[in-house]
């Protein structure tokens, strides 16, 4: 294996800049569609707020695990430099070709067409709106993130402050203006799951709650990594499950269970009960700001990983050059937008462009994630002696139930995804050949 690349940067993040790239990530528009399909397989409200709770505290562990790695492997390539170390470049190689053409240039054409959606519900551009919309943000918002860092984190602090406002007016309509007619169907019994109604709701959450890991990859930019990448960690995920926990809970008291779990719009239909139908017009503005929230955090981490790509393997060196006037790695970044356009023309041309870019990505990225689990085990091991600021506690239980989790994530996302997903482990193992000329 050859040496990792020097990717030492300047410590230009505070942990409110992590905090706002991760709750930007994680609360996006999922929040608002999810809560209606756990619902469908929740027994009872007490269940149906349980299994967030469950999907909460499952992200912690994830966190404590992500948190020993960063603050012990700060770097800008966040898991590719975690697979560096543990398996070698080939692995490093597979996930940063993944990660640049499947993982996350999927997530930002899927939340862009998130936002394009909600976007044509305020102001329709025609037969193609939704892909219009997406693909103007993907550019705006890439063109913001290479003009420089503070312009981007800027951004990414507005539109995070915006989106958490949104579900703040959500929660306040279910739970003050709620009509009595919502109240009174929820019903107050035990209920019970099964156990594929449990798997379905947990798939369904911890989608929602997906992203969160993402901070690994600003972990060379961030001040005092050592000491703040775990308080980074933990604020968001103890915001995000705040979050998720009352605006259920507002879901449940304006609609009851029953009336969550028959609509495709939990949030508009809250919204509209509530406050008519300014609160569902009001509901489509929140919901795309979330989504371009989303779109821009994705953007801002998605190309750390690629500029470590660039700094590694010579085939790819053209992504390797940072931007020293603006602190960005620039070249990563047009060529992740120009991928994602790409894919917001599938999205486009299969008419399913939110589906389309789930069964895509899904898959790959939680053999990954799976993957990164591991990679704890095995640099505990064979790099004993590096200095490990934040160790994991009750190891090995923590790193091993994480890894559980995301092995049964893989099974999940294999199980309920359409073709979608094997074009997604095509393009993956087209990597496979490159792996002969990157050095």
């Amino acid at each position: 294996m050859s040496r990792p690349s020097d990717t030492t940067l300047p410590g230009t993040l505070s942990i409110l800049d992590v905090v706002a790239l991760t709750v930007g990530v994680v609360v996006g528009a999922s929040i608002f569609r999810t809560p209606s399909l756990v619902a469908e397989n929740a027994g009872s409200p007490t269940l149906a707020m349980g299994v967030w709770l469950l999907g909460g505290a499952v992200s912690f562990i994830g966190a404590v695990c992500y948190a020993e790695l960063a603050s012990a492997y700060p770097h800008a390539g966040g898991d590719y430099h975690y697979f560096q170390r543990a398996f070698g470049d080939w692995m490093a190689f597979l996930f940063a070709w993944a990660r640049l053409v499947v993982i996350q240039t999927g997530s930002i054409a899927l939340l862009a067409f998130v936002f394009g959606d909600y976007a044509t519900e305020l102001w329709s551009l025609g037969t193609h709106s939704s892909s219009l919309y997406a693909g103007g943000a993907i550019v705006g918002l890439t063109v913001l993130n290479a003009v420089g860092v503070r312009l981007g984190k800027t951004t990414q602090r507005l539109l995070t402050v915006a989106t958490v406002l949104g579900l703040v007016v959500v929660i306040g309509a279910g739970l003050f203006f709620a009509p009595e007619s919502g109240t009174a169907t929820a019903p107050s019994g035990g209920g019970s799951m099964s156990s594929s109604q449990f798997g379905m709701a947990m798939v369904f959450v911890l989608l929602t709650y997906g992203g969160w890991n993402e901070s690994a990859y600003v972990s060379a930019e961030l001040h005092d990594v050592q000491r703040n990448m775990i308080r980074a960690l933990l604020i968001s995920l103890g915001l995000i499950t705040t979050l998720y926990l009352f605006v259920n809970w507002a879901y449940l008291n304006g609609l009851g269970l029953e009336g969550m779990s028959g609509t495709d719009a939990v949030a508009a239909d809250l919204m509209r009960a509530t406050l008519g139908e300014t609160g569902a017009l009001l509901l489509s503005l929140f919901v795309a700001v979330a989504a371009l929230s989303s779109t821009n955090a994705t953007i801002f981490t998605g190309a750390r990983t690629s500029f470590a790509l660039g700094r590694d393997a010579s085939i790819f060196s053209v992504l390797g050059a940072w931007n020293e006037e603006g602190d960005t790695p620039a070249n990563a970044l047009w060529v992740q937008g120009g991928i994602a356009l790409a894919l917001v023309g599938v999205g486009a041309a299969t008419r399913q462009g939110f589906e389309s870019m789930v069964d895509y990505t899904a898959p790959v990225f939680w053999l990954f994630f799976l993957a990164t689990g591991v990679s704890l085990f095995v640099l505990r091991r064979t790099e004993p002696d590096v200095p490990r600021p934040f160790e994991v506690p009750l190891y090995p239980l923590t790193p091993l139930a994480f890894c559980l989790a995301s092995a049964y994530m893989l099974w999940s996302s294999l199980a309920y995804t359409g073709v979608g997903a094997l074009l997604g482990a095509g393009v993956l193992l087209a990597g496979v050949p490159l792996l002969w000329f990157r050095r």
